[in-house]
């Protein structure tokens, strides 16, 4: 490609941020400017191509919506200042709060932009948290992903990852990879062109789901029921690894007596899956070497039965042989990395710890963040003690939030607000200083991610490509704040090139060899099939345990445990008289990624407007025609959007995106804690009705 470009132009190897997966993308360059991006055909990822929000990137960089300077609020308005004024300002005013109140009375929250930064973007925030001495730092994991990792962790000491590519049975459960990653999408398919059986578990007919061998379509917030129930076949008819399950586990008998009176026809009734269809997919499942269930990314954390629905889902892929198997769910080495936390400097632990245990630490090992679904009513009645000021770095809590009114509530009683973002979103209107952030083309760091998302051993270095306005990489800014803070001797480095290369030591890569020898990455590492034959498991019992004495122990559920969703047509029957559909919400599009990229045209193509998708049978029942303009109203709130009546979606279910300014579905929400384990809250299945506007 290189030999087609003019004498003027350049490419630069980088990664795209724009969802979870890390695509491989050459960044043509003109004189500094952006003419063009393409996947590089190199990456084992993504293998030269990118999906529409990754070819979209040079728009979205370039988008005159974006933030150009720092700014202060000013009565009513907004007046632009420097990053010096900026940088003092929050400065003193963190002096300020921390000497009135405590250093926990500042909290820090991120999206994913921010999550996905790297190691040395998210880093330098933790470092800073610590040496200023506030536990209380906050992602996007409150509400997603989360529960399945420590799941995984309580059930094997590791979190291994689907390999769908290399198997002869792919069951996606709760997942869409055509709208949200179409990368595992691919891999999928190449499986399905291999021969393998497609098993699609998903309340909506997807495109996938259409293609699928089968197609289960449950009742939402039902999922750990229709888990039990295949635990319950495979064991009943002897389906399981006898070998696997007598040498390398506990609790085997308490798990077979448990799932006893989960019979198909018992999961069935509580799922809307028919029997048959039940004993179908437990025994091909178990019956077909190797398998393997792809999760969506948060749809099956989203309910009551978060957790324990990750903890069933760990076993399945136990019991049938498919651990540390290719095909199966494996785990694959990542480069060891510095930390830059300084634990020492804390002195508490970060709220919703004390509620949510697991949350912030399994067996030791530091997931070291709160649950901050509890951070609204924290701000709003000082209890246990008040925070008063918040930073929000590339999250727009009021949209992507559950139950926004309050959250908004919550936001404008805090006595400072700091917004980093790339636009004015509509948490940033709400702040006191807005800082212009910069995009992923715009910053550096280590892409170490692909073993822990595609047990894909692999390194690349994410690569500043080019400048906008006075924006600046979120590393950056932590950098620059801890120095204004006087905090110079913890933060010893001139800019965020010294920090990669200070983490890198222990790995025996350097700066160098990532950005100018090795700029498409490399292999790193391996793949560790049979690991548990080697080494055992990193559990207390040295085996995989199926009964968790560690659950126990804090009071919740051993063994995988069915919780009916807080608001049912079964838990609140009367609620259900008023409130008599079932909301789901959250869906993907390639168009938008959470509450972003709606302002990029092209993409707006693909996803031009909110929509409630109903079923024909229910559109029927409330005289509801397609693109009729309706009001969907829960406990919490009433939006007004437009129906999409399609036979996709199972009838007595409303399925409404989220991410929308316009029709924004988490006023019908509640950040109230659905999955008891995580705190995670249950935005996967609450009533609601709906009407003609």
């Amino acid at each position: 490609m290189e030999g087609s470009l003019s004498s003027a132009e350049r490419v630069v190897k980088t990664v795209c941020q724009l969802c979870v997966g890390g695509c491989g993308m050459n960044v043509r360059l003109k004189d500094g400017e952006i003419v063009g991006v393409e996947g590089m055909k190199e990456h084992p990822l993504n293998e030269g191509i990118l999906c529409p929000r990754g070819a979209a990137a040079a728009d979205y960089n370039s988008s005159p919506d974006r933030l150009r300077h720092p700014l202060k609020r000013d009565g009513e308005g907004w007046k632009k200042i420097t990053w010096d004024e900026a940088l003092d300002t929050i400065a003193s005013k963190l002096r300020d709060i921390k000497g009135e109140y405590g250093a926990r009375a500042l909290a820090v929250c991120i999206g994913m932009n921010m999550l996905l930064g790297g190691a040395a973007t998210v880093g330098l925030l933790r470092r800073f948290l610590d040496v200023y001495g506030s536990p209380n730092y906050f992602s996007v994991d409150s509400l997603c992903f989360r529960p399945r990792i420590i799941a995984n962790i309580l059930t094997f000491g590791k979190f291994p990852v689907a390999v769908p590519q290399n198997s002869n049975c792919v069951i996606l459960w709760g997942h869409n990879p055509d709208a949200s990653s179409p990368v595992a999408a691919r891999k999928i398919r190449h499986a399905r062109e291999n021969g393998a059986k497609l098993i699609v578990i998903d309340p909506r007919r997807t495109g996938i789901a259409r293609e699928a061998d089968i197609h289960a379509q449950p009742r939402p917030g039902t999922d750990c029921a229709l888990a039990l129930g295949l635990l319950n076949v495979i064991i009943g008819e002897k389906l399981y690894d006898a070998e696997f399950v007598s040498g390398y586990t506990v609790g085997f008998d308490r798990l077979a007596e448990h799932v006893k009176p989960f019979t198909p026809e018992k999961a069935s009734e509580i799922t809307w899956v028919p029997a048959h269809t039940i004993r179908e997919i437990a025994r091909v499942f178990a019956t077909t070497k190797p398998s393997c269930i792809v999760q969506g990314y948060n749809a099956l954390d989203q309910t009551t039965s978060g957790f324990q629905t990750s903890r069933a889902i760990a076993i399945l892929h136990a019991i049938t042989g498919n651990l540390d198997q290719p095909g199966g769910v494996i785990i694959a080495s990542r480069p060891h990395l510095k930390s830059l936390r300084l634990y020492e400097h804390l002195k508490e632990k970060p709220l919703g710890e004390d509620q949510y245990p697991l949350a912030y630490s399994v067996f030791g090992r530091m997931i070291g963040e709160g649950q901050g679904m509890v951070l609204p009513d924290v701000i709003l009645t000082g209890n246990p003690y008040p925070v008063k000021a918040m930073i929000i770095s590339g999250s727009n809590l009021v949209v992507t939030w559950p139950n926004s009114n309050k959250i908004k509530k919550a936001l404008q009683s805090l006595d400072f607000l700091v917004v980093m973002d790339i636009f004015m979103s509509e948490t940033a209107k709400l702040a006191d200083i807005v800082l212009p952030a910069a995009t992923f083309l715009e910053a550096s760091d280590i892409t170490d991610m692909y073993g822990f998302n595609y047990a894909l051993p692999y390194v690349m270095l994410r690569k500043r490509t080019t400048r906008f306005a006075e924006s600046l990489p979120d590393g950056e800014f932590w950098l620059a704040l801890a120095k204004r803070m006087g905090y110079g001797e913890y933060f010893p480095w001139e800019n965020v090139d010294e920090v990669i290369e200070y983490l890198l030591e222990p790995s025996g890569l350097t700066l160098n060899l990532l950005r100018d020898e090795k700029p498409g990455g490399l292999p790193y590492g391996s793949v560790r099939y049979d690991q548990y034959k080697e080494s055992g498991f990193r559990t207390p019992s040295g085996k995989a345990e199926l009964y968790s004495e560690t659950m126990k122990e804090l009071g919740y559920d051993p063994l995988p445990a069915y919780r009916e969703p807080l608001e049912s047509p079964i838990s609140t029957p009367e609620l259900a008289q008023d409130y008599p559909l079932i909301l789901t919400s959250g869906a993907r599009s390639l168009g938008n990624l959470h509450s972003q990229l709606r302002n990029v045209q092209r993409l707006r193509k693909i996803s031009p407007e909110p929509t409630a998708e109903i079923s024909p049978t229910t559109a029927a029942e409330y005289d509801i025609r397609d693109g009729d303009a309706i009001v969907v109203e829960t406990l919490r709130g009433v939006i007004n959007t437009k129906a999409r009546v399609t036979d996709d979606i199972v009838a007595n279910v409303v399925n409404i995106p989220h991410g929308w300014a316009d029709a924004n579905v988490n006023l019908l929400t509640s950040e109230a804690p659905g999955d008891p384990v995580s705190g995670v809250p249950m935005l996967k299945a609450v009533l609601c009705r709906v009407r003609k506007s």
